[in-house]
């Protein structure tokens, strides 16, 4: 059993395209946790205000919200390689022109917004191609274990980013954070580049026809656990997935600390959980509804422990777990997406997944900016993980009545 564990757990790893995939990802993923702390600190010093927070953070999303569909029609058409080289090459110059935006004095709250806005641009078609290529590099039978692995090292990058900024913050000041984002993306074109194109396993292409954004959305509708899984996504990643609004003002405002370096330590709690979390789920050979069930009622019980924290001590406690129950969650939900859809839909189902999970924020982050200002940090958290158990439970009811629905089905044939 000890032997059959970790082997499980890493499977997706014996995979070398995977393993250059994974490698670049975790050097990409941390410059890009410093490149969100510094933006939140940054918009912070120029400003102080929640709702600038919320706003940029909407911006990046609102690409998402408004064109998701469209991007994982063209993502559907494409081979992923190709786009990811586009987008991922895009992304590091995005982040080094803020950075010489800010070296020479000349960043502003309406350039943040703009980069925030082209940067959203690129991950319309960088997240469902991301997305698909896992299932690219490891075939089906892996796919759970590689998505699950995937989610372990975005945390890990959270887990060192936040951690990494905070140190170049406070010693080199903010344009350090994005230009070393900028530098990390050679990693992962490096990593693609160094790839075996014969060992992939390509997903079927489509080809142009009118209706397919349609057709798309159909299908979701028509498949009960990519309908139910993907509105759950939407509500949690609406309202709880807000923690670059939220954190940085439960440390300025409620916890008075004037330096990056709680903020960096909570948000390193958090991915520290998070690895925890998807390690967990790696080891579990197929995801389940029950699951997710499980999952959200997790992530939603430890953000109220969260919330109500008395000290910041207490408050990077808590984010241990509730970065673990997060992660867990949205690695099962994307699991079940991708095991679920048939190849030709599979890159539109994973910009659904983008439109619910990140698409929202526009929604989502200035609604929790909003009610920061109104009343204060806490609730800002509290509200999220109050709609998330709701969400929890509004699963598990529509579970119970599919299961007694098909037992009755099963019953009369």
């Amino acid at each position: 059993m000890s032997r059959r564990g970790p082997s499980r757990t890493f499977a997706a790893l014996r995979v070398r395209n995977f393993r250059l995939y994974f490698v670049g990802q975790l050097v990409s993923v941390s410059g890009t946790w410093m490149q969100s702390v510094a933006q939140g600190w940054l918009l912070l010093q120029l400003t102080g205000s929640a709702v600038d927070l919320g706003i940029a953070l909407a911006l990046g999303n609102l690409p998402m919200l408004l064109f998701g569909s469209y991007g994982g029609l063209i993502v559907d058409r494409r081979a992923k390689r190709r786009i990811l080289y586009v987008t991922q090459s895009s992304s590091g110059l995005l982040a080094l022109a803020l950075g010489i935006l800010i070296s020479t004095g000349h960043v502003t709250v309406g350039w943040v917004y703009v980069m925030a806005g082209l940067l959203g641009i690129v991950n319309l078609f960088d997240m469902p191609a991301r997305q698909a290529f896992v299932q690219e590099m490891v075939g089906r039978d892996l796919v759970a274990n590689a998505v699950s692995l995937n989610s372990v090292l975005m945390n890990a990058g959270r887990l060192i980013g936040p951690s990494v900024a905070a140190v170049f913050i406070t010693v080199i000041g903010t344009a350090g954070c994005f230009y070393a984002n900028a530098i990390s993306y050679v990693a992962v074109l490096a990593a693609l580049i160094l790839m075996d194109g014969t060992a992939f396993h390509p997903l079927r292409t489509v080809a142009r026809e009118r209706g397919q954004l349609r057709r798309g959305l159909r299908y979701v509708l028509e498949t009960p656990v990519l309908r139910d899984t993907l509105l759950a996504v939407a509500v949690v990643g609406t309202f709880a997935f807000n923690f670059t609004v939220t954190l940085p003002l439960l440390v300025h405002a409620t916890f008075h600390d004037r330096s990056a370096v709680h903020y960096g330590l909570l948000l390193g709690a958090m991915g520290l959980g998070a690895i925890f979390g998807g390690l967990g789920v790696a080891r579990r050979s197929r995801p389940t509804p029950t699951l997710l069930v499980v999952l959200a009622t997790g992530f939603g019980l430890f953000m109220t422990a969260a919330s109500f924290a008395p000290t910041v001590l207490l408050a990077e406690l808590a984010m241990v777990p509730t970065g673990a129950f997060s992660i867990a969650f949205m690695s099962t939900a994307n699991a079940l997406l991708q095991l679920n859809s048939t190849q030709s839909m599979r890159g539109r189902v994973m910009a659904l997944y983008g439109i619910a999970f990140m698409g929202t924020t526009p929604i989502g982050a200035p609604l929790i900016g909003y009610i920061i200002a109104a009343t204060n940090p806490r609730m800002g958290l509290f509200v999220g993980a109050a709609l998330t158990l709701l969400t929890a439970l509004g699963l598990l009811a529509n579970h119970r009545v599919s299961a007694r629905r098909a037992a009755l089905e099963a019953v009369l044939s």
